[in-house]
């Protein structure tokens, strides 16, 4: 049997190896000079003024959403269909969410969000999902009619563009270093916004609300990025534009293998927007011989693996169920797409023949 192509897969090298040993000979662990070279890189690469690093992405989305100053009974709107960590930002900074459907590119849609604001709304918190920016040409104008902030969850979206501007510039962005990402540092995170003052919050929040040591201006946290993690990402963010390029390319190569597999919907990319494709997300359509759980276990069979984000929606867990500051909207397309979503491995180490083996598994699987 074939060696299994797995769902993801990281490319560590000598540059990372450089500067890890760079950082333990210089005996600066804690936050310090390569951490700040990291800002100083990602900020450049996503055309703002500030990137701040933090220890993990769901910190970056605690974070943005403190530094906005939202308070206990403010409404955040966000996608139901996303990891956890969208949601559970929200209730461990305060806020009350609430939850849009989505559309067709199974991103935020801007009428549902429309719908849902009101005097209560703060925040409208986008999900970038699967590496797709959501329409943020139709969500930033809504927004800015009714005051609300923007913050971007782009932990999957590192390098997109939406009309020609990066991802993470239309309000403050929120990306993830986490071990699966475009890029990573096993955990890490960065915060992106135009803003001085929010800038300047970030920066307090995260270092126990110091300016300087022991001078305290608000109450903080330990949101601390390494040295080493620094260390580890800088390297990969050099090759980030490589590396969504290959990414792309091999979505491409997916996109014509399966073309003609009726049963299934293909990402698409609609037009001005940049996918990075943090994941190639498919959909087996209602109706299929072969439903997206038989799929994915055919594919296993068959030595390639397979990713289900996500098997429910978010709010869709007991342990959120009466929670008063989740208002669980009706969202009918997130609820049947939930269903349906199936991602295949899409990283830059595919091989050409890695790539046909991926779509002959599934042209044979939904034959």
């Amino acid at each position: 049997m074939s060696p299994l192509i797995p769902i993801s897969s990281v490319s560590l090298g000598a540059d990372e190896q450089r500067l890890v040993l760079e950082v333990l000979k210089s005996g600066r662990l804690a936050q310090g000079p390569m951490v700040e070279r990291l800002e100083t890189d990602f900020a450049r690469e996503h055309d703002v003024r500030h990137a701040v690093a933090v220890n993990n992405g769901t910190t970056a989305l605690v974070a943005a959403i403190q530094a906005v100053g939202l308070r206990p009974g403010d409404e955040v709107i966000t996608s139901p269909l996303s990891f956890v960590a969208t949601l559970n930002a929200i209730l461990e900074a305060g806020a009350t969410v609430r939850f849009a459907d989505i559309g067709e590119d199974y991103c935020l849609d801007p009428a549902a969000v429309e719908t849902l604001v009101s005097s209560k709304t703060k925040a409208i918190m986008p999900v970038h999902l699967f590496g797709l920016p959501a329409d943020m040409t139709k969500l930033g104008p809504i927004a800015h009619a009714h005051g609300l902030a923007i913050i971007e969850d782009a932990a999957q979206a590192h390098g997109a563009r939406i009309a020609g501007r990066s991802v993470g510039s239309f309000g403050i962005g929120c990306f993830s270093l986490y071990a699966t990402k475009n890029i990573t540092a096993g955990e890490g995170g960065l915060i992106t916004t135009n803003d001085d003052d929010v800038a300047d919050r970030l920066r307090l929040l995260r270092n126990q609300g110091m300016r300087a040591r022991y001078e305290y201006e608000i109450a903080g946290h330990n949101y601390r990025m390494t040295e080493l993690q620094a260390a580890i990402a800088i390297p990969q963010l050099g090759r980030l534009r490589q590396i969504n390029h290959q990414r792309r390319a091999n979505a491409a190569t997916l996109t014509a293998g399966l073309a003609d597999v009726a049963a299934l919907k293909l990402p698409a990319v609609p037009a001005g927007r940049e996918h990075v494709f943090h994941q190639y997300t498919v959909q087996v359509l209602e109706g299929a011989e072969l439903d997206r759980d038989g799929l994915a276990k055919t594919l296993a069979e068959a030595g390639v693996a397979t990713g289900i984000y996500y098997p429910r929606l978010m709010h869709d867990y007991d342990c959120y169920r009466g929670d008063p500051r989740v208002i669980i909207d009706d969202t009918p397309l997130a609820s049947r797409t939930v269903a349906n979503v199936l991602s295949l491995p899409v990283h830059p180490l595919l091989s050409p023949a890695d790539l046909e083996r991926i779509c002959a598994a599934v042209r044979a699987s939904m034959s």
